[in-house]
């Protein structure tokens, strides 16, 4: 029978043969300060917008600001699952929505879940940590993005995530611009790694965000990289350092190129479409998502993905 985890500390798995676990501490400080530095960012471009008078939807005049919402699990001492986190969301004049939450959780998975995970038929006992994010943007020319990077330790340790683009209109040519723009900042990070990282990691993100009930691609993809333990967890934990400062200088730019572009109500129309295909991905296919919610995560945090606006033809 595995022990049980207290609740009052910050995640007792301690397993020597796991050197991930030597990280826990420094993988969450990372994503908080990844968030910190993102969030700065993305009100920055809000800035910019009301400076440079930027094309609006409705209302939405004002620059945005995150608003942040913790959550905590850890006073419920009945519980196999613990952990807190923080869930930050702006909605502004260039984001009509973007969500930025950082979490930290640990204690057993359930038995029906498992199976699902490396290492835990040997032993239930998880810990795991992490930065996820999704943009939704206002302006149907500017395309919207995922992120995310995690650490997690069963009786086994890796590292996971990536950065992927999703144009609203993925066969025009600025989308196409915008992407390889995108693509070439990862493709510099996965190099001074490993360079066979990029066109691995690359494929494996076109497999993965694939809408298969459409037959259809989500977007225009990046990188997806899981269950990723190269046998140096310092080597490792750098490469996913690496992935999220590349998403923080890769996505600005792409806003940045085409948040002042107007639009028409057409267009916008089609925006609302082509975002259903996020919702469909997201409850259908998206490993993180039932992750967070088999593992006791902020229901809200986990499906603030979701975009504000949506429709379906």
């Amino acid at each position: 029978m595995s022990e049980t985890l207290d609740p009052r500390t910050f995640g007792t798995l301690i397993r020597d043969h796991v050197p991930h676990d030597s990280f826990k501490e420094m993988a969450r400080h990372w994503f908080e300060t990844l968030r910190d530095k993102i969030c700065a960012s993305y009100e920055a471009i809000e800035d910019e917008a009301v400076e440079r008078n930027s094309p609006v939807l409705r209302d939405k005049v004002e620059a945005g600001r995150f608003q942040r919402t913790a959550w905590n699990r850890n006073e419920d001492t009945n519980s196999s699952l613990h952990g807190s986190g923080v869930m930050s969301v702006m909605r502004g004049r260039v984001f009509e929505k973007v969500g930025v939450n950082v979490s930290t959780v640990w204690g057993e998975f359930s038995p029906e879940f498992r199976k699902n995970m490396p290492g835990a038929d040997v032993d239930p006992r998880f810990f795991a940590t992490g930065i996820s994010l999704v943009a939704h943007p206002c302006n149907p020319h500017v395309s919207a993005a995922h992120f995310n990077t995690r650490m997690i330790i069963t009786s086994n340790g890796w590292f996971g995530g990536g950065g992927d683009i999703t144009p609203m209109f993925p066969d025009s040519e600025e989308a196409k611009a915008d992407a390889a723009a995108f693509h070439e900042t990862f493709r510099d990070a996965c190099g001074r790694h490993d360079p066979a990282y990029y066109e691995r990691f690359k494929t494996w993100c076109d497999e993965y965000f694939f809408l298969h009930h459409r037959n259809e691609p989500r977007g225009l993809g990046g990188i997806f990289y899981d269950h990723f333990d190269s046998g140096d967890a310092d080597r490792d934990f750098a490469f996913t350092k690496d992935v999220g400062l590349a998403f923080y200088e890769a996505y600005p730019r792409a806003v940045r190129s085409r948040m002042m572009q107007p639009w028409t109500e057409a267009e916008r129309e089609a925006q609302l479409i082509r975002r259903g295909r996020y919702v469909e991905f997201n409850l259908i296919h998206d490993r993180g998502t039932v992750f967070g919610l088999k593992t006791g995560g902020n229901t809200e945090a986990i499906l603030m993905s979701m975009p504000p606006e949506v429709k379906w033809p």
